[in-house]
């Protein structure tokens, strides 16, 4: 009589050491890919004090890795490399990709790690106007309300700051008006990419993998093109060569950033979109916390407030959805990540 029991159990079993896995991994990858983006950005190299300004030069880094990780995977498992759909449709993912992580690290120079953190939860609203224009969603009054909160927190956390910054790593080129500017564009350019993406998968019989490898494909290109127009390449290089605690720096955000995608896909075709965006939600209050800590940020009782304005709407809005979603083996939802640099 036990053998029909342990069945059921052994498979719940499997369920709860798969769900750790996802959440342990990632959890550990991107919130070390949120410290070292910080450090990279914000923090100086040297004795004369020298910043890292050469945010093209990441966003190369780290998709010419995760494009021979995704190749890689891809003949491992002998899957075809040929283009699923045409290859203007991949670029334009990269584009405002590469648009969206480099606002993301640029925006690093004017606002600290919290507030942009805390700014990208109000990606809802982005998601939800593209969505309608490119996908032709309707979204409901609950939906709306649930944005409209999330926007109000983030307002209220990156108007009230604390009266004085007493971190050591404060640049000296904070601008709240241009931060804000940045991450405006940050949450335009991908809430684009999010639904483009969901659009392309919709439209194509296309294998995760295959839109990683020919999107960061067309990234690399893309970005190494803009880095030798803007004279940079070269100043990036030799800057990594002057102070190798930076080239370290910046080859483990380029593994983390790429290992983080693995999990990502993993989670997303496992649990569905709803599990994923409670596990970012999770990792994005973390990650506050984590920098607020490692960084010494101060945070206002006014931001506090935006805070749990912004979180507790988030968790509710999970945790009240009467029809869980399914899980979509192909695409992320509308409260998802887009996958590439941009969580």
């Amino acid at each position: 009589m036990a053998e029909p029991l342990s069945a059921p159990m052994k498979g719940k079993g499997n369920r709860v050491l798969q769900c750790a896995i996802a959440v342990t991994g990632i959890m550990s990858t991107l919130l070390v890919y949120g410290i070292l983006q910080e450090k990279i950005m914000r923090v100086p190299y040297g004795i004369n004090k020298e910043y890292f300004r050469y945010s093209l030069f990441l966003v190369f880094c780290n998709r010419i890795m995760t494009s021979a990780v995704s190749a890689g995977v891809l003949l491992a498992s002998k899957k075809s490399l040929d283009p699923v759909a045409p290859i203007y449709k991949y670029c334009a993912i990269s584009v405002s990709n590469i648009l969206t992580t480099t606002c993301q690290y640029e925006a690093l120079k004017y606002v600290s790690f919290p507030v942009q953190t805390l700014a990208k939860c109000a990606k809802m609203i982005p998601v939800m106007v593209w969505g309608t224009f490119i996908m032709q969603k309707k979204y409901n009054g609950k939906d709306y309300l649930f944005a409209l909160l999330v926007t109000i927190g983030c307002a209220i956390f990156i108007l009230y700051p604390a009266s004085a910054d007493i971190t050591a790593y404060n640049t000296g080129r904070e601008s709240t008006i241009w931060g804000v500017s940045l991450m405006l564009g940050y949450l335009g350019f991908d809430g684009f990419t999010s639904t483009f993406q969901d659009k392309l998968f919709k439209g194509y019989d296309m294998e995760i993998h295959n839109q990683i490898f020919y999107t960061t494909i067309c990234s690399c290109l893309l970005s190494l093109t803009g880095l030798i127009l803007q004279g940079h390449l070269l100043s990036a290089v030799d800057f990594m060569f002057r102070h190798q605690d930076c080239f370290y720096d910046v080859a483990l955000l380029s593994t983390v950033a790429t290992v983080s995608q693995f999990f990502i896909s993993y989670t997303i075709r496992t649990f569905g979109a709803l599990t994923f965006a409670t596990i970012m939600t999770t990792r994005q209050l973390v990650s506050i916390l984590l920098s607020c800590i490692w960084f010494a940020h101060p945070l206002s009782w006014k931001q506090w407030i935006g805070a749990a304005i912004v979180f507790g709407s988030l968790y509710t809005k999970s945790f009240l959805r009467s029809k869980p979603q399914k899980p979509q083996p192909h695409a992320p939802g509308p409260n998802a990540s887009s996958g590439n640099d941009n969580s």
